[in-house]
């Protein structure tokens, strides 16, 4: 066969895929999201949808699936068909540290996806009830080792970076500290500001205005440097931890085997929708950061994520209850 004609057959290969990434969308687009309402995740997500059906003209329908740490939203898009019309704003948890937590998982999250677009990494605080007496990560550890099993802290559910920011604290402190999980951020901040809980390790943007309000009481927080958000607070690092540091992020995953062309065209329209100066400024007020990135950098970034908290969960013996 000669050249021409072998140049010829690639070309008509690639057609279906040209003519599909040119088509998408002809129809309602589903994010799921595998938390409660009110969160990172739910907000983000709401957000670029709205944004892609002024875009694209086809409704974009917004799906909070909570439960199992992230698992159960996650899996429901892992067994969806690849043609780009289900999508998962996954996060730290359902996508790079539940393997690890969680026995016999329903996905496999490097095997079973395709990552689109890493949307944002959240910053996160210590916060406490106004009515615990704890002003500093040294009189939390000072009371939790005083009153062991006393003290509980509110998590976005297993695996979410607000469960790891506990347990991770417990293991370096050798402090009891009982875990209650919620099906998302959102919740469990509004259980702890009823005084159901004593304390969460939770994503800035859901606590930093009730710290604000006097709702709750900011401690320090839980990333590697000081959050802009919250200048005042020092890391739970140079509070007497030193080593400790836990981010959260979220971002767009398909199933394994949806077009690469897809894939990129969603890309570039996240891409395009966080750099808009309205979310911009939520992101600098609220503790959040956007780092532009392609499909195959947010890939690399989410394999970095599953060696680094493979080491931390087995290393600080993590687990699932």
């Amino acid at each position: 066969m000669s050249v021409a004609k072998l140049i010829a057959l690639w070309m008509l290969a690639l057609l279906p895929l040209q003519i599909c990434a040119q088509a998408y969308p002809s129809r309602p687009i589903r994010i799921v999201v595998p938390v409660a309402t009110g969160g990172v995740a739910d907000y983000y997500s709401r957000v670029i949808g709205a944004k892609l059906y002024e875009t694209w003209g086809q409704p974009v329908i917004v799906e909070n699936r909570a439960g199992g740490g992230g698992n159960i939203g996650s899996d429901i898009v892992a067994k969806s068909p690849p043609d780009g019309y289900t999508m998962v704003m996954g996060f730290v948890g359902s996508h790079a540290v539940n393997p690890f937590l969680i026995k016999n998982m329903p996905y496999d999250p490097q095997r079973d996806f395709v990552p689109i677009a890493l949307t944002i990494e959240a910053e996160g605080m210590l916060a406490v009830h106004p009515s615990v007496a704890i002003n500093t990560v040294a009189e939390l550890i000072a009371m939790a080792k005083a009153q062991p099993g006393k003290l509980s802290y509110a998590s976005g559910g297993i695996g979410t970076a607000s469960h790891l920011a506990g347990e991770l604290f417990k293991s370096m402190t050798g402090t009891d500290i009982v875990h209650i999980p919620y099906k998302g951020n959102a919740p469990a901040v509004a259980d702890l500001i009823g005084g159901q809980t004593h304390l969460t390790f939770a994503t800035m943007p859901t606590v930093v205005q009730h710290v604000r309000a006097g709702k709750l009481r900011g401690v320090a927080v839980i990333g590697s440097t000081r959050s802009a958000a919250a200048p005042q607070l020092p890391t739970i690092a140079e509070s007497g931890v030193p080593g400790f540091a836990v981010n959260n992020w979220i971002g767009l995953f398909a199933s394994a085997g949806t077009p690469a062309d897809l894939v990129r065209k969603v890309n570039a329209e996240v891409m395009r929708i966080m750099r808009l100066p309205e979310v911009a400024k939520r992101m600098e007020v609220e503790g959040e950061r956007f780092t532009p990135n392609t499909p195959e950098e947010f890939a690399a970034f989410v394999r970095a994520e599953v060696v680094k908290w493979a080491k931390v969960v087995k290393d600080a013996g993590l687990k699932a209850e």
